[in-house]
């Protein structure tokens, strides 16, 4: 998704999945900054070593570790915070103090993969000694000084950095748009979970560099998610799952009978239209967000920053499940309404963006494998994976799930083996039905396998793919299965996740 800003004259405005998390922060520190105190932070930083599995989705039975090292910040009540990149299915958290010395073993407490954040803690009391809890800022120092604090060859290390600006840009492992400050620094191989520091206080969290431009999450975004929490008061993050666009043809407000100048924006489409009907209509004209006016280039002035888009609006002091009050034109009336905020849900889309803390999903049958479709078997194909995976499978990744069809399954690949004999070239084909019953997830796949027709399992494939129907003979499929997983080593032919 490109940032929700200020987008050339003629461009589309697209809300879906944008969410930006703006607080009433008062911006701008008086005077030079004082430099961060180098014993005061050797308390305060700690390392943070993350094991974990890494899976193969083309190959979804085999898996690998990985380790990858990151800062952390010791925060109230004995916790850690970082941001949540690299700690998805793990298998072991170390922590370590002072830049060297024993490691402890450590739990993973809280993770948000939409916000970039996680909290670890350990039940070690002696990790604990010794170590201060750092400060989050309330407000945002843009265009100033800050350092950046991370432990580096068993040394603290304070790099000079610049605060840029505060810019809105997709997460790191989310779709959502999200508060980022850009830094300048001549820092290397950050993007880490490294604080940037403004004389005492945390000001915000690096999670990505691109030469020496890098990109961290504000510390009063992290402070709204954690005092939230604290209250049992979060739950999740939450957007407008409509699509709207401005006004560019000037003879609009005069077609839908809008007295006055242009203004609003137009409602195009919906995100998801299979968790809950929207109290919202095509066509429907967006005159106010929240008390604020929105313009017909789909921003409102905010009192703090001037104007923002108006996806900042979906969760600017309210979480998933909140109510956004909106006035709208519909059919030449003013309407007011309340509108659910919904919730950022990765299995919510037709071809989720990430999977987390799970093994991949498959089911073998005489040698067919199916897998559901997913963006991480779409990114096995590489950085460039837009380009390089099966065309059909990456053209799916564009389209939103409906009733009738809220996810894909599809026929990965085939292992050889004499019950499919013919068939072995046949791959990437998207399922339809299978003995003539729909499926959309693997379940609805394994209901079908139960009833065969006439002794044969019959798969239908959508319609477009270059075979629409593959026939097995159910009783050698059944009789080869472990013949198939001996000959390529498989330790099941399913792995299936609850729902």
């Amino acid at each position: 998704m490109k940032t929700c800003l200020h987008p050339s004259p003629g461009s589309p405005r697209s809300g879906s999945l944008a969410v930006i998390v703006l607080a009433a922060w008062v911006c701008g520190f008086a005077g030079v900054v004082p430099a961060a105190n180098h014993s005061a932070w050797e308390n305060s930083v700690v390392i943070i070593e993350a094991n974990r599995k890494h899976y193969d989705y083309q190959q979804p039975w085999s898996a690998s570790t990985e380790s990858a090292q990151k800062s952390g910040l010791v925060v109230a009540g004995h916790r850690i915070l970082t941001t949540a990149e690299s700690l998805n299915d793990l298998t072991l958290v170390r922590l370590q103090k002072k830049g060297r010395g024993p490691w402890y073993n450590g739990k993973l407490e809280w993770i948000d993969y939409h916000a970039n954040l996680a909290l670890i803690t350990t039940e070690d009391n002696h990790f604990w000694t010794g170590l201060q809890p750092v400060r989050l800022a309330g407000s945002v120092p843009l265009k100033h000084a800050a350092q950046i604090v991370r432990w580096r060859n068993g040394n603290l290390e304070l790099r000079k950095a610049e605060i840029n600006r505060l810019t809105l840009k997709r997460g790191k492992i989310s779709s959502l748009d999200l508060p980022h400050l850009e830094i300048d620094s001549e820092i290397n191989g950050a993007g880490w979970a490294e604080a940037i520091v403004v004389g005492s206080r945390v000001v915000g969290l690096m999670c990505a560099q691109d030469g020496n431009v890098g990109s961290a999450i504000p510390a009063p975004f992290i402070r709204s998610i954690l005092e939230s929490r604290s209250k049992q008061a979060y739950p999740g993050l939450g957007y407008f799952d409509f699509i709207w666009q401005k006004i560019a043809n000037p003879a609009i407000p005069g077609f839908l009978k809008l007295p006055g100048e242009m203004r609003g924006v137009i409602v195009s489409s919906f995100v998801n239209q299979t968790a809950r009907p929207s109290p919202l209509k095509a066509h429907d004209l967006i005159l106010e967000i929240d008390g604020f006016k929105i313009d017909s280039e789909g921003d409102y002035e905010d009192p703090i920053y001037g104007k923002l888009c108006l996806e900042n609006l979906a969760s600017k002091q309210r979480w998933a499940g909140a109510s956004v009050p909106m006035k709208i034109w519909r059919d030449g009336q003013l309407l007011e309404m309340q509108y659910p905020l919904a919730k950022a849900d990765f299995a919510a889309q037709l071809v989720p963006e990430a999977v987390f803390d799970r093994e991949p999903e498959f089911l073998m049958v005489g040698g067919l494998v199916f897998q559901p479709l997913t963006e991480p078997y779409l990114q096995s194909w590489g950085s460039d994976w837009r380009r390089k995976a099966p065309f059909r499978l990456a053209f799916y990744n564009q389209e939103e799930p409906s009733p009738e069809r809220p996810a894909l399954v599809f026929l990965s690949t085939i292992l050889p083996d004499p019950c499919n004999l013919g068939y072995q070239d046949h791959r990437f084909l998207v399922l339809d039905k299978v003995n003539g019953q729909k499926v959309n997830r693997l379940p609805d796949l394994v209901t079908a396998l139960q009833k065969p027709s006439a002794g044969y399992h019959l798969f239908e494939f959508r319609s477009g793919e270059t075979v629409r129907r593959l026939v097995l003979d159910a009783q050698q499929a059944e009789t080869a299965a472990q013949r198939i997983m001996q000959r390529y080593g498989l330790e099941k032919d399913r792995m299936l996740v609850e729902r």
